[in-house]
Order: C-alpha cells, then structure tokens, then sequence
C-alpha cells in the first residue's frame, strides 16, 4: 500500500514538526516537505532529515500569498496538510483545494481562546485549566471541528512561557496521535463534521 504523503506548515522552532518526523515510521506515512513563511528553525530540522523546504513568504497582498502557497501544495501533492505552530491564517484558494485535509494545533481548548495570543487569553481569564486542540481547518480562525483535545492544569506561579512548554508536550502527543488515526482512515472529516470510525 502506498505511504501517505503529510506537508507540515511551521513558523518557529518545529518541535511538533520534529515529532512528526520522528514518529514516521509509526504513522503509515512520509513526511514530504516543509513548507514556512520565513527562515526559521524548523528548516534546520528539515534539512538534518533531509526533507525539502519551500519558504512562500508572506506578500503585502493576501491573495497573492494564497495563490502562491495554493500552488507550491498542488506541487507537492499532499494527502494531508499539517499546521503545526503555522502562525498565518490559511487563505480561501488552499482551503478550497485541501478542503477537509489540512488539520490545526493550537494551545487552548477550543472553541476558548482562538487567535494567536491563547496562552496570554488564558492565563489573562484567570482560567484554572486550559490546554491542547487538534482540528481540522475551516475559513474562521481557530473554529473548525475539533478532532481531540488534551487538559492542562494552570498551576500557581505560571507563566505565559512555563503554561506554553506543558501545553506543547501534550501538543506533540497529540498531532501524531491523530495523524496516525486520520492516515489509518479511522478519522476523517465530512460535510464539516468529525466522523470518526
């Protein structure tokens, strides 16, 4: 049976990325490329595995952007688009053509504290726990079907760095939890939902 092909988005250091790229041997699948919007470290680990890097930076025009990131995935020929710690929105022409295959990490438990500051949102609440979602991507920031998520404990003393570390160990768990479970087929989404099997 041919190995799944998984395209990860990253814009900082790539420790879910690195996970994913060392789970592959346990995940039925070939992590085939990164794909970043600037130089950042995760291209280094890229580089050591020796999986290619495609920097599409971000234009003044959002569209053109998208038309470029939609182009450089076609290319790529992805079953599964994987942002992980991928600090851009994901414009109109890539979801239309990866429409239920791009999947999202963030750090809280959505629908609570979407955007990009959730760990601040959070510990600004004064929540007692937050956490880890996985999702699959829709057109609203951080608001489509939520594939699994993961509890973190607020603990006295927290801060912004110290409550983001323990949520990003329960992250890298997580994204290569479900990746195995979606190229397995026992995940997928239909008509905007979370079907599971």
């Amino acid at each position: 049976m041919t190995r799944q092909r998984l395209v990860v988005l990253a814009s900082g250091t790539g420790s879910l990325f690195n996970a994913l790229v060392q789970a592959q041997d346990s995940l039925g699948a070939d992590v085939v490329a990164l794909v970043v919007d600037a130089p950042v470290p995760a291209m280094d680990i890229a580089q050591a595995a020796g999986i290619s890097v495609h920097v599409v930076p971000m234009t003044t025009d959002r569209n053109v952007w998208d038309s470029q990131m939609r182009a450089t995935l076609d290319a790529l020929d992805p079953d599964l688009v994987i942002s992980a710690g991928f600090m851009r929105v994901i414009g109109a022409q890539v979801l239309e053509a990866f429409e239920g295959r791009i999947i999202n990490t963030h750090p809280a438990l959505l629908p609570l504290f979407p955007g990009a500051h959730a760990v601040r949102d959070a510990l600004a609440a004064g929540v007692k726990v937050t956490g880890a979602s996985v999702h699959f991507v829709d057109a609203g920031v951080d608001t489509g079907p939520v594939i699994s998520q993961s509890v973190i404990s607020v603990v006295p003393g927290d801060d912004e760095n110290s409550l983001h570390e323990r949520i990003k160990t329960a992250e890298r768990s997580m994204i290569v939890d479900v990746v195995r479970d979606v190229v397995a087929g026992k995940v997928r989404y239909d008509d905007g939902k979370v079907v599971t099997l």
